[in-house]
């Protein structure tokens, strides 16, 4: 075991931690869990149909504020983005028409993910 000491916001915490080889490590990554109601799958667009708004970061989406159609303005609230157990506001980059949304509630995303098509 070592001790460390970690400043965090001006206040100082005491860390113990145990080094383990890579043997004795073991990780079971969690089981996500299964959306009440099947969601539609996302519709693919073609390329050049409109200006791509990328996710931000890896999550989850918790909420779409969008629908296609919708007009939008840079900095509307598109996507409510889960991320380390902080909700994040995804804001339209751009002004334009909501051509095409390519994620849904409850959907798992990656850093630099195709989110929505707005032209």
């Amino acid at each position: 075991m070592k001790v460390y000491k970690v400043k965090v916001n001006g206040k100082v915490y005491e860390v113990e931690l145990e080094s383990v080889s890579e043997k004795a490590g073991n990780i079971a990554a969690p089981v996500a869990a299964q959306a009440a109601a099947p969601q539609a799958a996302p519709q693919p667009v073609a390329s050049g149909a409109g200006n791509e708004q990328k996710a931000p970061m890896a999550g989850t989406i918790l909420d779409v504020k969008v629908s296609v159609g919708q007009q939008v303005n840079a900095g509307d609230v598109l996507f409510i983005l889960e991320a380390m157990k902080l909700e994040n506001e995804v804001v339209a980059e751009f002004s334009g028409v909501v051509k095409s949304i390519a994620v849904s509630k409850g959907t798992a995303v990656q850093n630099g993910q195709v989110l929505v098509v707005i032209g």
